[in-house]
């Protein structure tokens, strides 16, 4: 083991000699910790000191008592892991919190469990209320056979059903959802969408992509009630899993949920917010740029998307599909007509806004790479961190570009593990090398920044760092990794979930590791994680999580 660097804030004596004389004492103190700080200046510590909001002082136990007074909150942690709290760099908030308390299908294993669900579920529901959400897997069922209407028609004959597929690119609606939004075989598809027909030419209740708008506007918009609901089931959620901070890909004209549960005391979880890049005016009037507001809740980014999902076969590849040879994928609408995404891009970096960009197919991910560079060359040299969310396929020739242009990689290693299981029937083994390419990435200098994507994959960071440091997929037939050769270290896929995420929202001065004066968000877990088996890493849990040097989660004692 490495020796443990002094703590510093002037110097460790300077601080010793302030604290007895003026009687400084910490207001939180965790001590007998394996500390990884992803400080570089200091990397492992045994204790944590706090005061307010932040940081004090990280060292060793013996030089941090003298920090102790009589309101001293002191913390024996028995050896166990203190890392920064954990920041997800893409998630859908509200989405997440609607899930908690809607109908459950992500671990469906058949079609006939996955019809029961949503009968069960309607059971429970007064008549005419929408059945929404559930996170569905056709990849969990015996020979991956697509859901269909017929499936459920009986079982909901008076609730509207629309239920998503977990990567959101492909929802099934009831036949009831379908008479209400009016879609009938003479549907026309749209521009980035399909609806799935069968060998009549019925919608089968499938739709994909931009297909999925037609069924969405005619579902009842959420009520102010039901969304505050949401958001607080989902900061606790968070707060359970050692989640500080999110950054929310979808959160549109919702910040005042947020704000209000801010000024009420409420909210557990530091919240950077953005907007479809479509509707990028309505921040470039307000003069607002990348990353504007306080430590707690911020926005400035905007979301786009150019391609759809692997599991729902409309991620744009330059070759077909494998098992679906008929088909490249589909390119977003939000990218029609061709050149619209440009322009908007342009824009929206010219008035200093952030931009992030979905790409799941190796076509896509070259797209939005000639993209940003054509803009960064028009607009000239500054800060502006462009992010490509997901940079899930990459042709191995463009690895190197996110290094060279400095374009972050917001990646969710949970898909890895999740995806692996049935990646190579889609894409095949040659075009999966260039998969997850987390190690690939580091070494050829990008930044890599790691979320969950919930709802589409679990919250939980724990399951994320091992999926990125194991590489095993979910099915167990990878005991030594899918692609193993893109595994990485614990360190760094620790590192790239706090230091990483805090750099791709510009706030690595002032949280994503435990350095004196930084915002005092930390999580305490039940074992160290650092001598467990990295196939153990999932089974690690959340024991306290501080969020602004306040405890927002403390494991019940039994």
């Amino acid at each position: 083991m490495k020796p443990l660097i002094p703590v510093t804030i002037l110097s460790l004596t300077m601080l010793t000699t302030h604290a007895q004389q003026t009687a400084l004492a910490a207001d939180l103190l965790i001590f007998n910790a394996a500390v990884r700080t992803m400080d570089d200046a200091r990397p492992r510590a045994e204790a944590v000191a706090v005061l307010g909001n932040r940081i004090l002082a990280v060292g060793s136990t013996a030089e941090l008592r003298a920090l102790t007074g009589a309101k001293t909150r002191v913390i024996d942690a028995g050896g166990k892991s203190v890392l920064p709290g954990f920041n997800d760099a893409h998630v859908h908030w509200l989405t997440g919190g609607f899930s908690i308390t809607n109908v459950d299908l992500r671990d469906a294993r058949s079609p006939e469990e996955f019809s029961r669900r949503i009968g069960d579920f309607a059971k429970t529901l007064p008549k005419g209320r929408w059945i929404l959400e559930g996170s569905w897997d056709h990849e969990n069922w015996p020979g991956a056979p697509l859901p269909t209407r017929q499936m459920i028609d009986a079982l909901t004959p008076e609730h509207p059903v629309f239920v998503s597929r977990l990567d959101g690119h492909m929802a099934l609606a009831n036949s009831l959802a379908l008479k209400l939004a009016g879609v009938t075989r003479e549907t026309k598809d749209v521009p980035g969408g399909l609806i799935v027909r069968d060998a009549r030419g019925e919608p089968t209740g499938l739709l994909k992509d931009a297909a999925m708008s037609l069924v969405e506007k005619a579902v009842p918009p959420p009520s102010w009630e039901e969304k505050l609901g949401a958001a607080r089931a989902a900061t606790e959620h968070a707060a359970s899993l050692g989640v500080t901070s999110v950054q929310d890909m979808s959160t549109g004209d919702d910040v005042g949920i947020y704000q209000y549960l801010l000024e009420r005391g409420e909210l557990k979880t530091r919240i950077y917010g953005m907007r479809s890049i479509v509707s990028w005016e309505a921040l470039g009037r307000t003069g607002v740029r990348a990353a504007f507001g306080s430590d707690w809740l911020r926005i400035g980014g905007l979301k786009g998307f150019a391609d759809g999902s692997l599991g729902s076969s409309t991620a744009l590849f330059f070759e077909p599909y494998s098992d679906t040879p008929n088909t490249r994928g589909l390119l977003f609408d939000q990218m029609l007509p061709e050149g619209i995404m440009l322009k908007r891009v342009e824009a929206s970096d010219k008035a200093g806004l952030q931009v992030m960009i979905h790409a799941i197919g190796d076509e896509a991910n070259k797209i939005i790479l000639d993209l940003f560079q054509q803009i960064a060359e028009r607009n000239g040299a500054r800060d502006r961190r462009f992010r490509i969310e997901h940079a899930q396929h990459i042709r191995p020739g463009e690895i190197p570009r996110f290094g060279r242009q400095k374009v972050i990689a917001s990646m969710q290693p949970y898909h890895c593990a999740d995806d692996g299981r049935w990646c190579d029937k889609r894409i095949g083994p040659e075009r999966s090398k260039g998969t997850y390419a987390f190690r690939t990435l580091l070494d050829t200098g990008a930044v890599l920044a790691f979320g969950s994507d919930w709802t589409v994959a679990p919250l939980n960071p724990m399951e994320g760092l091992k999926a990125a440091v194991t590489r095993q997929t979910l099915d167990g037939k990878n005991p030594n990794g899918w692609v193993p050769e893109q595994k990485i270290s614990l360190e760094e896929a620790v590192r790239a979930y706090t230091v990483g995420s805090a750099h791709a929202e510009f706030q690595e001065k002032v949280k994503g590791s435990l350095t004196p004066g930084k915002l005092a968000d930390l999580v305490v877990l039940d074992r160290d994680i650092f001598k467990i088996a990295p196939a153990e890493l999932d089974k690690a849990k959340v024991v306290m999580t501080v969020v602004d040097g306040r405890v927002v989660y403390e494991e019940t004692r039994r």
